[in-house]
């Protein structure tokens, strides 16, 4: 989508500011090193008309308002860069990210996987009969339907209708559906219905009505990513995850609420609310996803995640989020929030669902050049005897209230819990440390990435219908982004490459490791590309509180097995909100 760019000072103002600012950058370069540490270190050195000058250089009229509401993200900005100047990088360090030409390529359309023709398991539905009220199955798991819909004890078209039934009631409370897709459902549905009769089951996917967070284009379907600018984007071609899911028989039955650009779970029309208590927020930017899971509204769902989007909905919602390692899952066809560091992942009801579209959504696509070619030998074991797990002693006592990242003391109880679940389990618990290295600045510096993918945004004055006003929305985090220097931005990709290697360290000690989903380890593992599960370990005040399990790189199946055990001897996963 292009908009209108805003007009720009004319080449004679540029002209008159350019020799101030090129004079002001010698007299810094001709500053000793002391004298220029302590300029930097006043608080107000940053101010709208320095900010103005600055982007002359760059090309840019942001107007001043937008420049003084940036302009504390700019300050921060610059504490992260002498955070980061302070870490010791080895000349030999290269920057997290590389270059690798295209490969040949045709055609518009994701390469998709022929999945093979499963015969009809008839007797699957011996043991599990039809339920008195299709409206029973809305919060049962994948694992449980599949096997009705293999032997024909339900239809996909009733389990579509009563799930997009569900969706139309709930939504209005909720606020998770951007766009219905009651027509392409039904329609999904009754090919599903045909194909199942006529012994051509696709597998445990095949009839089963989902969501998919409005990120990931669908032929046709409005894709609004959250934000005014893009309500009325139409793309006309399918994501990889909606063609696969396709592949796999699966019926979409909605485009779930994002945070407007991937950020929160305010977007253009409402807050996605929680279904435990739809006074307060689903989190985000997969709040539709993990929302419509947790409240019956779809089979499962399919999110995001950059810095949390998957993990911290999913925990605050009750449900299974799953963060597969990075390049697992293409995301062709998905908005690109930061290109090394966006992943997809499953929202669900279980483990083994999760594992379930894992295997159907991973591998190579032939457009997405960071997914790599690696096997995925998902099993059924659910066994933790001699595994060694890790945690933090200090982030399972708690930090005290409030505050990003920042653990209750109420919640204590609950991961004390699920620690003695696994020792009697026969794992071992091992105390571990996380990486000394400074993963909020990193995290903060490569937003540059995000500047990059929504500069015409900036520069056109559209970012201005953004919902979120505040001090640090997505517009005002775009703005700032346009004043983080190149230098800066590779700098903090070198000392990820650090942080990726002190990661790797850790896990020859450990197997996975356990955390609360406030953890440091959150935004340190999405920089180094983890795979991370989140499961519902219990409830404090009557919301649901997360575990959540990081692994190993590209090491899913230990996670699933792991998270299996947890599952086997709980039963908190089974629990719902009552709407």
């Amino acid at each position: 989508m292009s908009f209108p760019r805003r007009v720009s000072k004319s080449r004679r103002t540029f002209l008159k500011t350019l020799p101030t600012a090129l004079a002001a950058g010698a007299a810094a370069a001709a500053t000793p090193a002391s004298a220029a540490q302590a300029t930097l270190d006043l608080p107000d050195i940053i101010t709208a008309d320095g900010l103005g000058a600055a982007q002359h250089i760059i090309g840019l009229n942001l107007p001043v308002v937008e420049r003084e509401s940036a302009r504390p993200i700019v300050v921060r900005n610059r504490d992260h860069y002498e955070t980061l100047r302070h870490v010791t990088v080895p000349p030999e360090t290269e920057p997290a990210f590389s270059f690798r030409p295209p490969r040949p390529r045709s055609g518009r359309a994701p390469v998709t996987r022929v999945l093979p023709v499963v015969p009809t398991a008839t007797t699957a539905g011996a043991r599990r009969r039809r339920p008195g009220a299709i409206d029973d199955l809305a919060f049962e798991s994948v694992t449980t339907i599949a096997p009705l819909l293999a032997a024909r004890q339900i239809t996909s078209t009733e389990l579509t209708k009563m799930y997009v039934e569900r969706l139309k009631r709930h939504d209005p409370t909720l606020f998770c559906v951007v766009t219905l897709t009651e027509d392409l459902a039904l329609d999904q549905a009754v090919e599903a219905d045909h194909e199942i009769r006529a012994g051509r089951y696709r597998g445990p996917l095949h009839g089963i009505p989902y969501g998919v967070k409005d990120l990931f284009a669908a032929k046709g379907v409005l894709t609004t990513w959250g934000a005014q600018p893009y309500a009325e984007q139409v793309f006309d071609y399918d994501s990889t995850v909606v063609a696969r899911l396709r592949e796999a028989g699966a019926v979409l039955t909605a485009k779930l609420a994002t945070g407007e650009l991937a950020i929160g779970d305010l977007w253009f029309r409402a807050r996605t609310r929680n279904p435990w208590n739809p006074e307060g927020g689903a989190s985000g930017s997969s709040a539709g996803p993990a929302s419509a899971t947790a409240a019956g509204l779809v089979g499962f769902a399919v999110g995001t995640e950059t810095g949390g989007s998957i993990v911290s909905p999913a925990s605050t919602c009750g449900v299974v989020g799953m963060r597969p390692t990075y390049g697992r899952i293409s995301r062709h066809g998905c908005m690109t929030l930061r290109w090394t560091l966006d992943k997809v992942g499953p929202i669900t009801r279980s483990i083994q669902d999760a594992a379930l579209v894992l295997q159907a959504l991973h591998g190579l696509d032939g457009f997405d050049e960071t997914v790599a070619d690696v096997p995925l030998n998902l099993t059924q074991r659910r066994d933790v005897k001699g595994l060694r797990i890790g945690y933090v002693a200090s982030e399972i006592e708690g930090t005290g209230e409030g505050g990003d990242r920042q653990q209750s003391i109420a919640r204590r109880p609950v991961y004390e819990a699920a620690m003695d679940v696994y020792r009697k389990a026969g794992a071992r618990l091992v105390p571990i440390a996380l990486p000394n290295l400074p993963a909020t600045a990193i995290y903060a510096v490569l937003n540059a990435e995000a500047g990059a993918m929504f500069d015409e945004l900036v520069r056109s004055g559209a970012i201005n219908q953004l919902a979120d006003k505040g001090p640090n929305g997505r517009a005002n985090q775009l703005r700032a982004t346009r004043f983080i220097p190149a230098v800066e931005y590779i700098r903090a990709q070198r000392v990820r490459t650090m942080l990726v290697h002190q990661m790797n360290q850790l896990f020859e000690s450990v197997d996975l490791f356990l955390a609360p989903p406030s953890s440091d380890s959150v935004t340190m593992t999405n920089l180094t590309g983890h795979p991370a599960v989140v499961l519902p370990a219990g409830f404090v005040d009557e919301m649901p509180v997360g575990l959540m399990l990081t692994g190993k790189l590209w090491d899913e199946p230990t996670l699933v097995r792991a998270a299996a055990a947890f599952e086997a001897a709980t039963t908190w996963h089974k629990r719902h909100p009552s709407l």
